[in-house]
């Protein structure tokens, strides 16, 4: 007998966990995350240390220690976030050697205030991985166009990067171009390629839960039959990017120099509409070579009763290509959805970081008091 997630690792899907507080490391709950749910790293972003800090109170002592010696808000943060995912990669160390580096990866975000700023980035990128210290870390870098500039050149310096917040197909093949680039330049700055990994994490729910409302206000049969389509036909149309454009020969010569693909990453892999499976953006989205990372609601839903049918994706480009070929002919615009799906996601992001400074600065003023 094996396990659904057991399957799914089986099937070339990589189980990364959406979450991370230090409640989590300090109790051992990874262990029967790893054990018994094959999960295989981490992703985090301002949302989760947001919750972290806000429902826990391990972190008492850190901050403490942190307004004693005068630290302001932005260091605090910096240190403790950087400090919980230096123990997670040293959680999933053993993960990460086994895999060559494919796996065993913590994600940590650069600072979402920055997501405009390219110099501002890369800096910040390098300054996050100085601060980790551990091989197995990757710098979470969003695809804005402003991003790709800061991706190639984090890539350039050796840094590994989780490119983040991509939901558009267009932006995707950009952000390829970008790893590429900076692989390129990594070899001629002397880089050992092998030791430098990347994801892409496309995004998959949000872009059902903005094209659904959107259908809704249609109202038609054919509108109706379309809801809960879109984000998978949009991540299985990626896939079929991920496989072209990682067959080219500019690749071939990259890869004959040690260098890895950069997989697609599935994020925002949590259903928000009821009515709709709540495995469907696992089990839907199953292929070689891919990354699917999970709430653990989503990853308990998959443990307990999810279906894994082997390749999901690679099958259905044409029926994909025509769902989106569709919403085009009721008047839904995809290049409108993507755009405002970025702009709030980002919207969103520094949105959570304001909330995190704001608690850890409170936290800051309790322990002063």
């Amino acid at each position: 007998m094996t396990t659904p997630t057991a399957d799914l690792s089986a099937a070339g899907v990589s189980i990364w966990l959406d979450d991370l507080s230090r409640e989590r490391l300090n109790s051992g709950g990874f262990k029967r995350l790893i054990e018994d749910l094959d999960v295989v790293g981490v992703t985090t972003n301002p949302s989760i240390f947001a919750a972290a800090l806000k429902n826990g109170d391990s972190y008492a002592t850190q901050v403490g220690a942190l307004a004693e010696a005068g630290a302001d808000v932005d260091q605090a943060v910096f240190d403790i976030t950087t400090h919980d995912v230096a123990q997670a990669c040293d959680l999933f160390a053993a993960e990460a050697k086994r895999t060559d580096g494919a796996d065993g990866r913590v994600s940590i975000e650069v600072d979402p205030r920055l997501s405009r700023d390219t110099a501002g980035t890369i800096a910040e990128a390098k300054r996050l991985h100085a601060k980790v210290q551990r091989t197995n870390v990757l710098i979470k870098i969003p695809a804005t166009v402003e991003g790709l500039e800061a991706i190639t050149a984090t890539l350039a310096a050796g840094i590994s990067v989780n490119v983040t917040l991509i939901f558009s197909l267009d932006r995707y093949r950009a952000v390829i171009n970008a790893y590429m680039l900076g692989i390129e330049q990594a070899r001629e700055n002397g880089h050992d390629l092998s030791k430098i990994q990347s994801v892409a994490s496309f995004f998959v729910s949000r872009v059902d839960a903005e094209i659904d409302k959107r259908l809704d206000a249609i109202g038609s049969d054919e509108a109706t039959a379309l809801k809960g389509k879109a984000g998978v036909a949009n991540a299985r149309l990626a896939y079929r990017i991920f496989e072209e454009q990682f067959a080219t020969e500019r690749w071939q010569v990259l890869k004959d120099a040690g260098a890895n693909a950069q997989r697609p990453l599935w994020a925002s892999t949590g259903v928000k509409d009821p009515n709709l499976p709540d495995t469907l953006y696992v089990a839907g989205l199953v292929a070689p070579d891919v990354v699917n990372t999970m709430p653990e609601k989503t990853l308990d839903a998959m443990a307990d009763h999810g279906v894994v049918e082997g390749d999901t994706i690679t099958a259905t480009y044409d029926a994909s290509n025509e769902v989106l070929d569709t919403l085009d002919t009721l008047g839904v615009s995809y290049s409108e959805v993507v755009d405002q799906l970025e702009t709030e996601g980002l919207d969103k992001f520094v949105t959570s970081w304001s909330e995190l400074l704001e608690t850890v600065q409170t936290a800051l003023d309790a322990a002063k008091a």
